[in-house]
């Protein structure tokens, strides 16, 4: 089973913090594409109520990426409303080092914001999405938002970078599942992006230049592309800049050799032995909805 074209056209596409940022520009052109469009977000914005009024195709659920239980007030949401579950998923709620819960700051006293928002909201809200197209025997395609963070660092942003070097680890360790489960991950690492995650403080501490940086409905465009085109398969990692966009490799060195350093796991009996225990899951998850 390899990767389909899944054009958005009367289809349902989920985005978490489509209200505002790379997700409104996601909402607004799934939209243009004629998608249904399922906008889960903390809070709305002016622009976003102003773009959805009158529009039927778009609903939004109140909702907290950090509560898993809100996932499931999401997904029925959208069962009520097109008696159906989505075929693509915008993964845009996003944490970028918030001054009441960075690394250097160190105010949280249970656990990391970032870490809840940035890797499990994602990791939590991919496996579901793979739950939800086994039970109806459908093809979805999920889109997560990294950063370029993910693929190098900042001393001024520890936390941050971390949280999208797991996305980056998540998508790569993912990248042979679409025969097992029907859905396509591929994730998006743009440099930066003028969007409200840079306040007042973080345009000087992080020298942001306006002039300099990507533009929300860019970002989204290209996500659009990784959704819907299968030329993008699975486990792809598109990085975006002004200057183009580029697909990284699994490796950016050769990758290790000999026993012990996971490569020779192609065999088709370890490959075999690993599958295994997925493939029951995923084969009782099927079955329970059917």
């Amino acid at each position: 089973m390899g990767s389909i074209d899944i054009p958005l056209k009367d289809k349902i596409i989920l985005i978490t913090g489509g209200a505002s940022g790379i997700g409104l520009a996601l909402t607004k052109q799934s939209h243009d594409l004629g998608a249904k469009v399922l906008v889960a977000d903390l809070k709305t914005t002016p622009d976003f109520d102003s773009y959805i009024s009158g529009k039927s195709n778009i609903l939004y659920v109140q909702s907290d990426v950090t509560k898993w239980s809100d996932f499931d007030k999401i997904f029925k949401a959208c069962e009520e409303k097109w008696d159906d579950v989505p075929d693509a998923y915008g993964v845009c709620a996003g944490l970028f080092e918030p001054p009441w819960g960075s690394f250097w700051m160190d105010q949280e006293e249970d656990g990391y914001a970032q870490v809840r928002v940035n890797v499990d909201h994602p990791v939590k809200l991919t496996r579901m999405a793979m739950r939800q197209s086994l039970g109806r025997g459908k093809r979805a395609s999920v889109c997560i938002i990294a950063s370029i963070g993910g693929i190098a660092g900042s001393i001024a942003a520890p936390l941050y970078c971390a949280t999208k070097h797991a996305i980056v680890g998540f998508v790569k360790s993912l990248k042979d599942t679409e025969s097992l489960t029907g859905v396509k991950i591929t994730t998006i690492c743009p440099g930066a992006v003028a969007t409200p995650l840079f306040d007042p403080a973080k345009v000087k501490q992080f020298s942001f230049s306006d002039h300099k940086s990507l533009r929300p409905e860019t970002v989204a465009k290209h996500m659009l592309e990784l959704i819907q085109k299968k030329e993008y398969t699975c486990g792809t990692m598109l990085e975006l800049s002004m200057t183009g966009t580029r697909e990284l490799p699994e490796w950016n060195i050769p990758p290790p050799q000999g026993e012990g350093t996971g490569q020779e796991l192609n065999a088709e009996e370890m490959m075999k032995a690993l599958l295994g225990p997925i493939k029951e899951k995923l084969g009782r998850e099927k079955e329970s909805k059917l």
